[in-house]
């Protein structure tokens, strides 16, 4: 089932939605503010984001949001009603719910954009590899050859693709791929991440598809 994180001041609403959404099998994780959502943006599947939030406003929130991690969909949950305040927050999200709402309807919006992002997210062109997600096939442009994973080098590049364009810490794909805490010192990631570049990068000693951040992690960029 899917991780949902949920952004939400209020406390009366965001305990009833938490529980309900909790409820129906989801995965949840709510915050009452956007201080922390950076943290968490690798390992979620959608956003429900409230539009008033202590600090930075939840209109600001998601475009920031989109920009880092453009296939994570976005539902706001507001209550402004004004067409001006949808028509705002339409431009970045993919649905916008008025408050108040009925729980139902709620959870059918939340499955509508989850079906609809992995659909889209079913066929990746990413410079000379062509990558069916869905069962995780990386095809070569050039010759239409299928280039052979490892298990943990399919777990590990089909982490990357779930969050594309989003900097990745050491610990969060070390977390995300072997389910450990990551040890400082550890070689295991460089080493696996060396010879997946081997096989999917067109010159390995200058790779452009598993970029190096210095001093944080590595990234996929569409």
């Amino acid at each position: 089932m899917a991780t949902i994180l949920y952004v939400e001041d209020e406390k009366d609403i965001g305990e009833w939605v938490m529980q309900n959404l909790s409820d129906r099998g989801y995965e949840v994780i709510w915050l009452t503010s956007g201080n922390e959502i950076d943290s968490y943006l690798a390992t979620i599947d959608i956003v429900l984001l409230d539009v008033m939030l202590p600090g930075l406003d939840g209109f600001s929130l998601g475009r920031r949001i989109k920009k880092q991690t453009e296939g994570l969909p976005i539902l706001m949950l507001s209550a402004r009603t004004a067409i001006e305040d949808k028509i705002e927050g339409l431009e970045f999200a993919d649905d916008y719910m008025t408050k108040p709402f009925h729980p139902d309807e709620l959870a059918a919006r939340i499955e509508v954009l989850l079906r609809r992002f992995q659909r889209q997210n079913d066929i990746l062109d990413l410079q000379h590899l062509i990558i069916y997600t869905k069962d995780m096939r990386v095809i070569h442009k050039e010759n239409q050859e299928e280039i052979p994973l490892t298990g943990k080098q399919y777990h590990l590049f089909n982490f990357f693709i779930r969050h594309l364009n989003q900097i990745l810490t050491k610990e969060q794909l070390y977390e995300g791929v072997w389910g450990e805490p990551y040890i400082e010192g550890d070689k295991t990631l460089m080493v696996h991440i060396r010879y997946l570049r081997e096989k999917i990068e067109k010159d390995p000693a200058k790779p452009t598809i598993i970029e190096t951040i210095r001093g944080i992690g590595y990234r996929v960029k569409r």
